[in-house]
């Protein structure tokens, strides 16, 4: 991927981007200051403008989320195979919000919601945030440290060197470096296809489980919350958002950028449907097997794959998954606590005085993350509680993404008529979900 696109250097945005017709001038003021851009009527290619949608929808399917998906296949077989088809319209409503705002109006999350709303506001999203990036962290390095238990690496070994590695990747000075390393290790998810092919799922049963939802069964209920609660996570909406403006896109490359978004969700939910498929296609082999873990995972894969083949399978997809999923959520989190404090925040530049705050936030991030998993704190638990938490924060996050979109963009940007409904009610639905499943994970209903 190419590290710049349009022009030669991020800079915060049009400051009118918030107001009715204004807007619109500076826009294309902001977009003027980048550069000539390519002719007119021709964007920049696929490989120049396509990461940040992959990228962040290869992160969505993360360490905890493959657990999910991998409990929904022992427990229910291929019925959940449609629901994860269904998800894929509302992942690409999401975010190609998130990859208009930025690109339309230059600025960040947090910056919107600061200019918009207030600092009051803006604080709160970013407390939301970071608890979200914390949460996500603890579960990524978790299912690190699982992977390295699989192969005999003691987690007080696997957890410091990974934190290492996170931190240097900041420093490459290079926001496209940085992008090419995560798309790179979160192709090591397609480990998974392998494994849902190497399981030899018998298609007949396939195509009935597409058929087959039973909501009655307050299980499947809550299995299909779990799955649909955590499509969005908070840290993915200041990615991409930030991710684009940092990448430097310019309007003429949002075309490909939304294809970039596309495709990233129907690869995303593939790699889920895989996990759920070679799951239960050797549920006969090893009914009532425990899935809790990576390596509980793995031992359920051994009667078709073998016990090899099975651990290396999916000790790599799940090693890929945790380490992009940290990526993408503590560069989230350094990014929008920036944008909302009006530090400068770029990957582009080297760690100096005037990017200080946000360097040192993205490596607070990630050592807070590394002491809590080395003090032994409850995995599983944790898992739990991660989940309950991106639930309760998905009505402001995607709050303010639909007031922003409705407000902060020009006119002819805005979504209108039945599209407009559409990706309300998708939202909608998600955060219904999500606060569904919360108190029954808690064990209050």
């Amino acid at each position: 991927m190419a590290d710049e696109v349009v022009g030669t250097a991020a800079g915060p945005g049009p400051a009118g981007a918030q107001r009715g017709v204004g807007a619109v001038a500076a826009a294309r003021s902001w977009h003027r200051r980048r550069g000539p851009g390519p002719k007119p009527g021709r964007g920049p290619g696929p490989l120049v403008v396509w990461g940040p949608g992959l990228v962040v929808m290869l992160a969505d399917t993360d360490a905890g989320s493959l657990i999910t998906a991998s409990q929904s296949g022992a427990r229910f077989g291929y019925a959940m195979i449609l629901p994860q088809l269904i998800l894929i319209p509302i992942l690409y409503v999401v975010q190609e919000i998130t990859v208009r705002l930025g690109i339309v109006t230059g600025q960040g999350h947090g910056a919107l919601i600061r200019a918009r709303f207030g600092r009051g506001w803006a604080l709160l999203s970013a407390g939301t945030l970071l608890v979200s990036v914390i949460g996500a962290l603890l579960t990524e390095f978790a299912g690190i440290a699982g992977v390295g238990q699989m192969f005999g690496v003691p987690t007080a070994v696997t957890v410091p060197l990974v934190t290492v590695f996170l931190l240097a990747l900041a420093l490459t000075g290079s926001y496209g470096r940085v992008e090419r390393i995560g798309i790179a290790l979160g192709l090591a998810e397609l480990a998974f296809l392998a494994a849902a092919l190497a399981s030899h799922p018998d298609p007949g049963s396939l195509v009935r489980g597409l058929g087959s939802a039973p909501l009655g069964d307050r299980s499947y209920v809550l299995l299909l919350a779990a799955n649909t609660g955590a499509v969005i996570m908070p840290w993915m909406v200041f990615y991409q958002q930030g991710a684009v403006i940092d990448k430097r896109l310019s309007i003429t490359a949002l075309r490909r950028a939304r294809q970039d978004t596309a495709f990233g969700a129907v690869l995303t939910q593939l790699i889920m449907i895989a996990v759920l498929v070679a799951v239960a296609a050797t549920l006969t082999a090893r009914p009532g097997a425990a899935l809790n873990s990576v390596g509980q995972i793995a031992a359920a894969l051994t009667p078709y794959l073998g016990h090899a083949a099975g651990t290396v399978l999916f000790g790599l997809g799940m090693l890929g998954a945790a380490l992009v999923a940290a990526i993408v959520s503590s560069l989230a989190g350094a990014w929008g606590l920036a944008e909302v404090f009006g530090w400068q925040h770029t990957l582009n530049s080297r760690p100096g005085r005037r990017t200080a705050g946000f360097y040192l936030t993205y490596a607070a991030i990630h050592i807070t993350g590394a002491v809590l998993v080395l003090a032994s704190v409850d995995l599983v638990r944790l898992a739990v509680d991660v989940e309950v938490i991106n639930a309760l924060l998905l009505p402001v996050v995607l709050g303010f993404l639909l007031v922003l979109e409705a407000k902060a963009l020009p006119a002819g940007w805005r979504m209108h008529g039945p599209r407009k409904y559409l990706a309300w009610a998708l939202c909608l639905v998600v955060i219904a979900f999500g606060l569904y499943m919360a108190p029954a994970t808690l064990g209050w209903v």
